[in-house]
């Protein structure tokens, strides 16, 4: 079995492929969450409950807060696209905000016993995980 190191070159298109890729997740993973916590802060809580069943169980504030956050957590995931040095921190603190409410909420969708929505969490959890990853190992 031989190893060959790659041209330089090939190397820098391997890493264009890579930041195109990622870049794509962080806009699906922006765009999921902005739209989340649009619907968290807009819907009247009767809608919210209807969603999902773990509104009925939280104050109204806590729900329109995690709305807020999610927003937040969902621009920041786009800060790069302002300034590459200050904004890839703040993507990697944004993705690990993320990837621990997506954890917490697969735990609460599977335990109400909301399989669509567990599966939803799942996914975000398999877009997120990569972009975590990949970009903190950038940052250092």
């Amino acid at each position: 079995m031989t190893s060959q190191a790659l041209s330089p070159a090939r190397s820098r298109l391997n890493a264009s492929y890579r930041n195109l890729t990622l870049w794509t997740l962080q806009g699906w993973i922006a765009m999921f969450f902005i739209a989340a916590g649009y619907a968290k802060l807009s819907e009247p809580m009767a809608n919210l409950v209807e969603l999902m069943k773990w509104p009925a169980l939280a104050s109204e504030n806590l729900v329109r807060g995690l709305g807020v956050a999610e927003i937040l957590l969902a621009a920041l995931v786009l800060a790069p696209l302002v300034s590459w040095r200050v904004g890839r921190p703040l993507l990697v603190t944004a993705a690990a905000g993320l990837l621990a409410l997506e954890t917490v909420m697969l735990a609460i969708h599977a335990l109400g016993l909301e399989f669509g929505l567990a599966a939803t969490n799942l996914a975000l959890i398999a877009i997120t995980a990569p972009v975590l990853w990949m970009r903190a190992r950038e940052v250092r």
